[in-house]
């Protein structure tokens, strides 16, 4: 697999932050999303994600869960809703494989990842 390098100024450019997932809701007419609000610490403070994980995690499993968010990506519509952010999973969609990233020990929501 040939992939394209990106410059390191680029990679600086993304910022991505330590989140507690703090409420998980179901989107109506959506069998794959759902809309998540998110404590990203006193800096940033609440914010609402959108993500396609509802196949892969129950919504009892995800409450205050420690996930990583890309924080500075263009707000993006889904369903309606404005997703701010963008959580980080492992997957393939050829194997139906979604895995949370979250940090290895409890950290404080808003914690910045470098």
């Amino acid at each position: 697999m040939n992939m394209e390098a990106i410059n390191f100024s680029d990679w600086q450019k993304l910022d991505i932050r330590v989140a507690k997932i703090l409420k998980v809701e179901e989107i109506e007419g959506a069998d794959k999303l759902y809309k998540l609000s998110v404590d990203l610490g006193k800096e940033l403070g609440k914010r609402t994600l959108v993500a396609g994980i509802k196949p892969y995690y129950k919504k009892e499993d995800l409450i205050d869960k420690q996930i990583i968010v890309i924080v500075n990506l263009e707000p993006r519509k889904m369903k309606g809703l404005e997703s701010q952010g963008m959580l980080l999973a492992a997957g393939s969609k050829g194997e139906d494989i979604c895995i949370l990233i979250s940090p290895e020990k409890h950290a404080k929501p808003g914690l910045k990842i470098s």
